[in-house]
């Protein structure tokens, strides 16, 4: 039971998995583009005009700019979530596409970092296309915000490798509902991406910083909007603690999954 414990292995052999889920995701990638785009702008679209008129300002900017920065990093979480679940999953089981990446010279530990830094890449092309978006309907406020990419890129990695542990223990699709019910819509709700933390209860607001999500709002929105982020090593420092743990964690329960 040594490999339950022992700490992830790390090899650039994960970038032949990374490789090899690109060049599959290539051949879809309009319709994937389409469906993981199109969403989070249809939100930022119907709320930001539909809200916006009846919010007015809040914390001196426009609802639809307020929006604009809580969508990208919203878009970032999802996206991460559904590719290193329901992807990950289907060539975890139906496909069998890691049982025949052990036959190659590749372990667990390379299979399970390279899921996640696919799912990571495909959340960072995701709030990259939305970015572009934003950008072009002027919410972003000067060339600052390109460095909300790095900032999406590390939570891409967060995400993905929390979703990656519940991947680990999954018997089925239909698994995924509790994640999304009891951890995912929460965190959503809670994390500063509609709302202000401020408008919330003390309690939860304070509750509200234990989760990722609310982290990378408060280094993202500032980012778009011309500002400097507060205790920006703090916000890091958390959202990398809970990447690294949850891939160590992911690690462990993928290797007791397949290995017998």
């Amino acid at each position: 039971m040594h490999y339950l414990t022992q700490p992830p292995w790390l090899s650039l052999r994960f970038l032949a998995v990374w490789l090899r889920n690109l060049r599959v995701w290539r051949k879809l990638m309009i319709p994937s583009l389409l469906g993981n785009f199109g969403e989070p702008v249809l939100y930022l679209l119907a709320l930001g005009y539909g809200l916006g008129q009846l919010v007015g300002e809040i914390e001196g900017m426009t609802y639809m700019v307020f929006l604009g920065s809580g969508i990208i990093c919203s878009s970032a979480m999802t996206g991460a979530t559904f590719e290193a679940l329901y992807s990950a999953y289907t060539r975890l089981t139906m496909q069998q596409t890691w049982a025949a990446m052990l036959a190659a010279p590749m372990n667990v530990d390379d299979i399970v970092l390279g899921e996640i830094v696919w799912a990571a890449t495909k959340a960072l092309i995701n709030s990259t296309a939305i970015l572009i978006v934003a950008a072009s309907l002027g919410l972003v406020a000067d060339l600052r915000a390109l460095l909300v990419l790095p900032v999406i890129g590390l939570a891409g990695l967060c995400f993905a490798a929390i979703a990656m542990i519940v991947t680990a223990i999954s018997k089925s699709y239909d698994f995924f509902l509790y994640y999304f019910t009891l951890v995912l819509t929460p965190m959503l709700l809670l994390s500063g991406v509609f709302f202000p933390l401020e408008s919330l209860p003390g309690a939860v607001s304070a509750g509200a910083m234990f989760l990722p999500l609310a982290h990378v709002v408060l280094l993202v929105r500032p980012l778009m909007t011309g500002g400097v982020p507060d205790a920006a090593m703090l916000h890091l420092l958390v959202i990398a603690s809970y990447a690294v743990s949850a891939y160590w964690i992911a690690t462990a329960l993928a290797r007791r999954r397949l290995i017998r």
